[in-house]
């Protein structure tokens, strides 16, 4: 983001002294044809003093820094069409304004009209103290506190302009004796912005500015060493941050390319191998490179990082480049464009040369090239795209993994280990019932949409994508109570009945534990529970249980399920469990679950909950317990009733009364009965 800011304002400024008159030393050839007409013989002074048949001349240092610049403008304005602004300003005795941060002004025409207008410095002026780059950049940091288009747009809605964020870079083209004299071209600038701010705090129509970069570039001869070390960023004061970088005149191009990759975060790439046509033997062709400038994320979102592409370094320049091959051309189709990972526009470095142009017109008729990279175990893979639309040239990184368009997740079929029991009915379920209906009234429709968005966010912060990671939605096919379970935590508006449901549900379950009934899972083919005991199965269930109702929890009915579940997991000895209470109570002082939810209370309790002291009870004395209460409702054996205190109670008393009854039919009828009756109390005993 802070980078985005710094983009925003980019002022050059331009040292219009007469030290920019002087040569850069760097010579160019120029051969004179003979025989053509219009070209007039070369004089005998020139041939002697240059050469036989050659002339040669040297750009000043006002020509390379104003080309430069330019270039730079070029591809700021190439890759950025909107929302990138750069000036220019040129500074002799006065600080001359080229252009504003009117958008008519932001072209190459307007530019390179007002540059011709102000032409090469003056090298036989006077000298005199006037002249000074200072001029410019007092008036960069008055461009600076100016608001853009944008930012005017901004302020009419804003009441304060001080919450606006203001933030540029400045490139000074200079040239300074040494590093003392740059130092003190920093501390000028520094106190200047400083004032500035100032100013803009009493004036409604200036900016304050939040930070400026300041790039200095110092430019000498070619062969001539300065004494103006280089110095990377550095931060003066919150405000700003400076670097200083020097170099010869001829070079300033690729300083200046070299600077603007780590600007705006862009990338190189050279497209090598690229057939084309001698001029002067049309039947004939070469193969010629082409280095174009993009966005760095081309290359990023393919490998995640450049250091896994091919690189290589161009003579001269001080950055790297990524080389790709030239691969058949074709018509841009949709098989082609459907992996693409990232698209963004691409500009030539050097616009002028022939092999870029051709590259250019190709792509601008509509067809489409290939780039092959070079792999490390052998073979080429196809990376980006080169392509042309609405006039404008894209780079289109594509996907050189396995895509899933050639290999489709299997879902019905699970040979070689894939998975097969993904959840795709819950989840059409779940976005059937997340769907966004239009409404009538549009009433409040962002208080409508921020519930929405809390809806979704709470129940989908728990989804597993599998059955085999999840024994609640394993076990909904076996236990019906569950899909009631899930359906009734779900509900916003949780009433009393649905939180008894609740209790009842998880009472079942916990009888069900008690019993030691084991859990009916489906075939879970090799799931994580294999081999696990019965307690800690479900110690696993009422944990998942737990999420899920943490996930829903919004009314106090939730809550009071949450705490029930809670108690369930202590009673299995959970000890993972984390309750949110915890530190309003004693943990041990929370009432294990005995009863159903729907029982009446136990006569043991004094008010409408349970008072337990003392340390957390087991399930064996929960059992005894049980059974204690149990036997003393339980009406005693009738033998021992009868039998006197002391004496041991006669087994079948009237086993022998049978042979004395004169009537066997009621004798024996009398026998059965009462045999009958002892064996169901036998029996009602043994079952307790």
């Amino acid at each position: 983001m802070e980078a985005y800011d710094l983009n925003q304002k980019t002022i050059f400024v331009l040292d219009h002294t007469q030290y920019f008159s002087i040569s850069s030393e760097d010579y160019i050839p120029l051969e004179l044809l003979k025989g053509k007409p219009g070209v007039s013989e070369p004089t005998k002074d020139a041939s002697a003093a240059v050469g036989t048949h050659d002339v040669q001349f040297s750009k000043s240092l006002w020509t390379c820094s104003v080309e430069s610049s330019i270039e730079y403008c070029r591809i700021v304005w190439d890759l950025f069409p909107r929302g990138k602004l750069v000036r220019f300003i040129v500074s002799d005795t006065a600080a001359h304004i080229v252009n504003t941060w009117n958008l008519t002004t932001q072209n190459m025409s307007h530019v390179l009209n007002a540059m011709a207008l102000v032409g090469v410095p003056q090298r036989n002026a006077v000298q005199s103290s006037d002249f000074s780059v200072i001029h410019g950049l007092r008036a960069a940091i008055e461009a600076l506190a100016e608001p853009t288009e944008s930012q005017f747009t901004k302020l009419q809605d804003r009441e304060n302009s001080n919450s606006l964020s203001n933030k540029g870079r400045v490139i000074c083209i200079t040239s300074a004796r040494d590093n003392s004299s740059m130092k003190s071209l920093e501390d000028i600038f520094h106190t200047v912005l400083v004032q500035q701010n100032t100013l803009a705090a009493t004036q409604r129509k200036m900016l304050h500015i939040d930070h400026c970069h300041l790039v200095i570039i110092n430019v000498v001869p070619l062969n001539i060493e300065s004494l103006v070390t280089n110095r990377g960023k550095m931060d003066v004061s919150s405000v700003l941050s400076t670097e200083i970088h020097t170099t010869c005149a001829p070079n300033i191009s690729n300083k200046l390319t070299h600077l603007i990759m780590s600007h705006y975060d862009l990338a190189s790439t050279t497209v090598t191998g690229i057939p084309m046509k001698e001029e002067q033997n049309a039947n004939s062709s070469a193969n010629y490179d082409v280095e174009i400038l993009h966005a760095r994320n081309a290359h990023t979102s393919i490998c995640g990082s450049e250091a896994l592409l091919p690189t290589s370094r161009k003579e001269g320049a001080e950055y790297e480049t990524v080389t790709l091959k030239w691969c058949t051309p074709r018509g841009c189709g949709s098989s082609d464009m459907q992996p693409c990972l990232a698209q963004h526009r691409v500009t030539p470095v050097d616009v002028t040369s022939r092999p870029s142009a051709c590259l250019i017109t190709f792509l601008l008729n509509g067809r489409s090239v290939l780039l092959e990279m070079p792999r490390k175990p052998g073979g080429k893979t196809t990376s980006h795209l080169l392509s042309a639309r609405g006039g404008e040239i894209f780079i289109h990184a594509l996907q050189i993994t396995r895509s899933c368009l050639e290999d489709l997740p299997s879902i019905s079929e699970g040979p070689g280990g894939r998975v097969t029991d993904y959840r795709i009915a819950d989840f059409a379920a779940f976005i059937k019932g997340h769907r966004f209906v239009p409404l009538k009234s549009k009433t409040k429709p962002e208080e409508n949409l921020h519930k929405a968005r809390e809806r979704l966010q709470r129940r989908s912060r728990y989804f597993p994508l599998t059955l085999n990671s999840s024994l609640v939605y394993n076990l909904q096919r076996n236990l019906n109570w569950i899909q009631y379970f899930l359906r009734k935590i779900s509900k916003e508006d949780m009433d009393k009945a649905d939180e008894a449901q609740c209790h009842q549900y998880i009472f079942e379950l916990y009888t069900a534990a008690t019993r030691g009934d084991p859990l009916p899972f489906p075939n879970m083919g090799g799931g994580r529970l294999k081999g696990n005991k019965k307690t800690d199965q479900y110690k696993l269930l009422c944990a998942e249980l737990e999420l899920l109702i943490r996930a829903s929890s919004t009314t106090p009915h939730h809550k009071a399920i949450l705490e029930r579940v809670q108690n369930f997991r202590i009673a299995c000895r959970d000890s993972t469990i984390k309750s949110e209470n915890d530190s309003g109570r004693d943990a041990g002082s929370k009432a294990v679950m005995r009863d159903s939810p729907m029982s009446p209370p136990h006569p043991m309790d004094t008010n409408s909950k349970r008072n337990i002291t003392g340390p957390p009870h087991s399930v064996l004395d929960i059992f005894n317990n049980i059974e204690r209460i149990k036997s003393t409702k339980r009406v005693d054996f009738s033998g021992r009733l009868c039998t006197p205190a002391g004496k041991v109670a006669k087994l079948y008393p009237s086993l022998f009364a049978k042979e004395k009854d004169p009537n066997p039919t009621t004798s024996s009828t009398t026998v059965k009965e009462e045999s009958l009756g002892i064996k169901l109390e036998l029996g009602v005993r043994n079952q307790t």
